[in-house]
């Protein structure tokens, strides 16, 4: 017996997955084609939805998944985050004398967009199957998304303040 789980993979599935990782791996740097084909990816899956009628309860899970993944697993918060840590002080600068320290995310770009095109998948091949479609009232799901997005703006917003950092960088830091 070679495994604890089970039989082996086949080789052809083994394969498949080498191949998959090949191009997963070579398709990293190219950032900008990247997101370009997760934006076709996004309008596809909004063109089905749209034209089906259908699959809210998708849509809404899927935007409580891209805020999840923004604001709850870090897109947009620092690698070391000043609450969480038990320091005496603060670990982002807030005087102009305190060393930089460049904004490092806790989930990187190429983990946040690899999970944003996969659940985009995922739930555009669900929608092919009609047990998904559950009937909902949508403007109901559409308030509590906006209410749940402006809440978690709000707080991290306020974090941002607090703590004095930006998670995006435009060009060259300029000190005055």
């Amino acid at each position: 017996m070679e495994g604890i789980g089970g039989p082996p993979m086949p080789q052809w599935g083994h394969d498949a997955w080498r191949m998959y990782q090949y191009y997963l791996d070579k398709s990293t740097p190219h950032t900008t084609y990247r997101w370009i084909g997760s934006l076709v990816i996004v309008a596809i899956y909004c063109l089905r939805v749209y034209s089906d009628q259908g699959f809210y309860i998708f849509v809404f899970g899927l935007g409580i998944y891209l805020l999840n993944l923004l604001f709850g697993f870090g897109f947009l918060s620092p690698l070391v985050d000043p609450e969480l840590e038990g320091s005496d002080g603060p670990l982002l600068p807030i005087k102009r004398s305190d060393e930089f320290k460049p904004f490092i995310r806790r989930l990187p770009e190429f983990k946040f967009w690899y999970s944003m095109t996969k659940a985009f998948c995922i739930a555009f091949v669900m929608t092919f199957f009609s047990v998904f479609d559950a009937p909902v009232f949508w403007p109901i799901l559409l308030c509590y998304g906006i209410v749940l997005f402006v809440i978690t703006m709000r707080r991290l917003i306020g974090h941002m303040i607090k703590y004095k950092y930006i998670p995006f960088s435009i060009g060259k830091r300029v000190r005055l």
